[in-house]
């Protein structure tokens, strides 16, 4: 069976969809790790109290390189079991930007959630982005992580209308909720070996 490790900075909100759906029996995947980069995380307290190993590698005042800061969570990772030939890395409102060399080692087995519709508003405040430029449809990607923000293979995505009167908070709450619905759905598809890549588009079976 393959390991799962999760990262995350804050509330784990995602982390937490994940994990209880693994808990229901619904992805057959073992949860191994839960790794932040912030003690205070609101998700420690709930991956600990889902019966989850956690690991704190505290990134702020970390003096070393990103790659080197990313050597030290590859080394947690291993030995957790969560390989690159075994295992399959989320990214839960991690929020550092991972080194290229640890997106090479872990070839399309890490993946992220984005809260748009990719390729349109990638990075920061997507919500804001979508509300400033005025689309009336936006909605969340969950997609492989590559070498180029953003830009990694698309899984699924879900689509969500954007409401006239909108703010980014609360079209970012209607948005949450449809990926909490589909990012257990994309990490099943993967531990089922449902995804084939091909060039930039990851297929489906």
């Amino acid at each position: 069976m393959l390991n799962l490790g999760i990262l995350i900075s804050g509330r784990g909100s995602n982390m937490e969809s994940i994990l209880k759906s693994i808990k229901k029996k619904k992805i057959p995947i073992n949860p191994a790790i839960v790794i932040s980069n912030k003690p205070n995380a609101g998700g420690l307290k709930i991956a600990k109290k889902l019966g989850i190993h956690i690991e704190v590698i505290e990134s702020k005042g970390f003096k070393g390189s990103r790659w080197q800061y990313d050597k030290k969570v590859i080394a947690v990772l291993t030995k957790h079991g969560v390989t690159p030939r075994n295992g399959l890395v989320c990214l839960a409102g991690f929020m550092r930007i991972i080194n290229p060399e640890f997106v090479k080692k872990y070839k399309n087995r890490i993946i992220n959630i984005h809260p748009a519709l990719l390729p349109a508003f990638p990075g920061l405040d997507s919500q804001k982005q979508a509300i400033e430029y005025g689309t009336k449809y936006s909605g969340c990607t969950v997609h492989f992580v590559d070498t180029k923000m953003d830009l990694g293979p698309i899984i699924i995505q879900a689509v969500v209308k954007v409401k006239e009167n909108d703010t980014a908070d609360s079209l970012s709450k209607r948005i949450l909720k449809e990926e909490h619905r589909i990012y257990p759905e994309a990490v099943n598809l993967f531990a089922r070996k449902k995804i084939r890549i091909s060039g930039r588009r990851a297929i489906i079976s």
